[in-house]
């Protein structure tokens, strides 16, 4: 059974710093993706067996505190904290060694065309060090086994530095994770659908001001009233629900 008290989550942004080289699968959890792992046996497997695991809400942590978990995350890591940090560390990395022959690439693996195309223009001017890689998957909601040989091939032959996957979940975690060994490569992975449409542009990130506040979810609410309803009203009381009535016991 999936449990949030079992489960073993990141502390704090500062830890991000003491995450291997080498590769490492980073997913990450809110009160949607709980609420979908207690259902969804594979992405459970995904979210509990990944190398690290990050609090990407403020729900989590606090419910991390009154269940008395495992883990005690002592803030929300969104998952553009993780984006900004791999990508400066990778920028620095480069700008350091500015002479080594082979350049540093990041790949972002997902989404369309469209925000693809905005995410390099606006790579080549934030990070201008680092090479952008894109491979767009054909949008359908199962991949055959052509389409996931393709994905595979076009990760492995990019060789990538970083690698970002953006499917949105629970689709980007169980293809992740069920491709995992088939995946020749050597560096971090992170599961960050949404972050691919903040970078782009495309989707408004919430002002500092809320997400301070732990309210990013409800400026997103009160942005897109009729696509997030469902996650954000009945999707948080679902989470309490089961904070309360199962994690406790």
């Amino acid at each position: 059974m999936f449990r949030l008290k079992d489960l073993d989550i990141l502390g704090s942004k500062a830890e991000l710093a003491a995450l291997p080289e080498g590769k490492l699968l980073i997913n990450t959890i809110n009160a949607h993706s709980y609420n979908t792992a207690r259902k969804d046996e594979l992405f459970a497997e995904a979210l509990t067996n990944g190398d690290v695991l990050i609090p990407d809400g403020v729900s989590i942590v606090k419910a991390c505190r009154w269940i008395k978990a495992k883990s005690q995350p002592k803030e929300r890591i969104a998952g553009w904290d993780l984006f900004e940090f791999e990508m400066n560390k990778l920028e620095e990395c480069r700008m350091k060694n500015v002479s080594r022959e082979r350049p540093l690439t990041v790949m972002f693996m997902g989404s369309s065309e469209k925000v693809l195309d905005l995410i390099v223009k606006r790579a080549t001017k934030v990070y201008p060090h680092l090479k952008i890689v894109t491979y767009s998957p054909p949008y359908k909601p199962e991949f055959s086994e052509e389409d996931n040989k393709a994905i595979i091939d076009a990760i492995n032959a990019a060789d990538p530095d970083l690698l970002w996957i953006g499917m949105t979940a629970p689709k980007q975690e169980k293809w992740t994770y069920s491709h995992w060994n088939e995946l020749n490569i050597h560096c971090h992975v992170g599961t960050i659908g949404a972050v691919f449409d903040f970078f782009a542009g495309t989707v408004e990130r919430a002002p500092m001001w809320w997400q301070r506040h732990g309210l990013e979810w409800l400026y997103r609410l009160l942005k897109e009233p009729k696509r997030m309803w469902r996650r954000y009203i009945i999707g948080n009381a679902l989470f309490l629900f089961n904070v309360i009535f199962r994690e406790r016991w």
